[in-house]
């Protein structure tokens, strides 16, 4: 990825429901300009939910998403709408293709119910308006277009922009901490699970925020921390570290020195900090033959060090002296059902938008189930956690 490309995760999810055969996926391509979608008069092509990040004016960068239709049938069928339902978790705005021929059906409004219910801005839009001979008159969130003739799709265009433009809330990932001038040390470890070529994407966005306040980031590995602070000539602002060297780095930087981690640093940015530090005092009540659920945004190969399934079980139960079982997801995949679970950490949710890292956080809380990140907890088992968040006194006095 490349320093200047927005990551999916910030971008706006645009979400596309609807019946088989209401013509939702060629709504799809008309309003993406592109054959994104697989056409045909087969009901039932889509049998997938397809993501594509790409600019889609007046918004700007957004992920486009088509899903399987909503009333699809038999077993596959089932899994399938299950599936589509799991998007409502990660969509920002809902758009509803209904056959304008045939108007709402009782389908349709239950996914309507469901949008009301999630908060999620939606729009329904009634296709086959070059077929369809009765009124158009629609309140503010409907629109009849023909995706077959183009009629109406501009319009359609510009009604996502105006329901899906984003609330900018100031938020920052570092930046708000920083001032002109001041000098940030990162520490990136290079290792076997390491993409080849490039740092990944929470670094990535952490250089850019430091870049963006006009403070100066200097990027080291754990092995050259110690020469580097002795070297600058200057006290930086503070240190960032990748969670897994939490303890590496908090023996070598000096306690004047406040240190903190990327994990923190978006647990904070993405508003479930407290909730997170809260939770992982939960390591303090775990019994023998309490399960742990230990959850990635993101997917990739596992390593033979790997964090999430080698590390943290390992020093969760060398903290704990309990004999615990694990379990994991990664990706999309995220339990329905959370209560057999005595503690959830995730990852920081770099790979996950705002709405569906909320959505797990509130899938716990409503559970009763403690659950924390990768970095509050590597930080709490080495007894660094208060010093890694006094930078944020909110969270530092409930320590």
């Amino acid at each position: 990825m490349s320093m200047n490309s927005t990551p999916s995760s910030d971008r706006i999810h645009i979400a596309f429901f609807g019946k088989r055969n209401v013509g939702k996926s060629s709504v799809v391509n008309a309003v993406t300009s592109q054959n994104l979608a697989i056409v045909s008069d087969v009901k039932g092509t889509t049998t997938d939910p397809v993501l594509k990040a790409m600019e889609l004016l007046p918004i700007g960068p957004v992920v486009i998403i088509d899903t399987p239709g909503i009333d699809d049938t038999g077993s596959l069928g089932e899994l399938r709408i299950k599936r589509t339902y799991h998007i409502l978790n990660k969509t920002d705005v809902a758009v509803l293709v209904i056959d304008s021929t045939e108007g709402m059906t009782s389908v349709d409004r239950r996914l309507v119910d469901r949008f009301e219910d999630k908060s999620i801005p939606y729009i329904i839009v009634h296709n086959k308006l070059d077929i369809y001979d009765g009124g158009i008159e629609c309140p503010y969130n409907e629109i009849f277009v023909s995706a077959k003739t183009g009629e109406n799709i501009n319009e359609l265009r510009e009604l996502i922009g105006k329901i899906g433009k984003p609330v900018e809330n100031g938020k920052r990932i570092v930046g708000d901490l920083l001032q002109p001038n001041d000098f940030v040390v990162l520490v990136v470890p290079i290792d076997s699970a390491a993409p080849k070529g490039r740092i990944i994407l929470p670094q990535q966005q952490t250089i850019r925020d430091i870049l963006d306040s006009n403070a100066v980031s200097i990027v080291v590995k754990e092995t050259e921390l110690s020469a580097t602070l002795k070297s600058l000539g200057v006290k930086p602002k503070m240190v960032i570290t990748d969670s897994q060297v939490f303890g590496k780095v908090s023996a070598v930087t000096p306690e004047d020195i406040p240190l903190t981690s990327f994990s923190i640093l978006f647990a904070n940015y993405k508003g479930n900090l407290k909730t997170a530090v809260e939770g992982v005092t939960a390591l303090e009540r775990l019994n023998d033959g309490d399960t742990v659920l230990i959850s990635e945004g993101c997917t990739h190969h596992r390593q033979c060090d790997d964090i999430g399934t080698i590390k943290l079980p390992k020093w969760i139960s060398e903290y704990t002296g309990k004999k615990l079982s694990f379990e994991y997801t990664s990706g999309t995949e995220f339990p329905d059902e959370l209560s057999k679970y005595s503690l959830v950490v995730h990852c920081g949710g770099c790979m996950l938008n705002e709405r569906e890292m909320q959505y797990r956080l509130k899938c716990a809380v409503d559970e009763n189930v403690p659950i924390t990140n990768y970095g509050i907890l590597i930080s709490y088992v080495h007894g660094i956690l208060k010093r890694s968040v006094e930078l944020f006194p909110d969270i530092y006095k409930l320590l």
